[in-house]
């Protein structure tokens, strides 16, 4: 049956209609699925503007060489809003002082670490030589084109162990040294008793106190 070109023209608005919504109901969901917002991916912080040296452990320790015990320095760096900074290059220097007086880190001048999560440098194998005296331990922070520099007094001693052995033998010698004294003069005490033309010496009595 042919149809007129009015009964074609509704067929195939009808068949346009049906496709247009086929593809509206298969697309909705990558249209939906485009709309929504993603969430936002956390900003990392800003780097830092400058950088600070603090030293935690180690300014003006007195090591004792004969024992060779030390203690290690130990610093933390932070940015300019005083939060640590992790990352940084520490470079640790030993300048020894007069008399020879230093350190080494475990026989090394130099020692090169890098701060953690908290910003703190630790400078590992740290031990001093049998020099007495003062000496200096410089520290170098890095950062990109940032630095900061910082200085460690430290000394090297003998812990006072000859000291005490010193003042106890002057004791010593001083305590027998009365001791000898008294009893030298016990002994010169004497009574001397007469009778008959006969000559009667008796020591007296002494006794010392210690």
């Amino acid at each position: 049956m042919k149809m007129t070109h009015t009964q074609l023209a509704i067929f195939w608005a009808r068949r346009s209609s049906a496709a247009l919504l086929v593809l509206l109901l298969f697309a909705r969901p990558a249209i939906v699925l485009a709309e929504t917002p993603l969430p936002d991916a956390p900003m990392p912080p800003p780097p830092p503007q400058a950088l600070q040296i603090t030293i935690l452990d180690g300014e003006g320790a007195l090591n004792n060489i004969r024992q060779r015990t030390a203690r290690e320095p130990i610093v933390q760096v932070q940015d300019e809003n005083h939060k640590p900074v992790a990352g940084v290059l520490i470079l640790f220097t030993i300048h020894s002082g007069s008399g020879g007086a230093g350190a080494t880190f475990n026989g090394l001048s130099t020692l090169s670490v890098t701060t953690d999560s908290a910003g703190r440098a630790v400078a590992h194998g740290f031990l001093p030589n049998t020099g007495s005296g003062s000496f200096t331990i410089t520290v170098q922070a890095t950062l990109g084109t940032l630095s900061a520099t910082a200085t460690i007094h430290q000394g090297n001693g003998g812990g006072g162990s000859s000291s005490a052995a010193n003042a106890g033998h002057a004791h010593s010698v001083l305590k027998w040294s009365l001791i000898g004294a008294a009893a030298a003069a016990a002994a010169v005490l004497v009574i001397v008793l007469t009778q008959n033309n006969s000559t009667q010496i008796t020591a007296g009595a002494g006794s010392v106190a210690q």
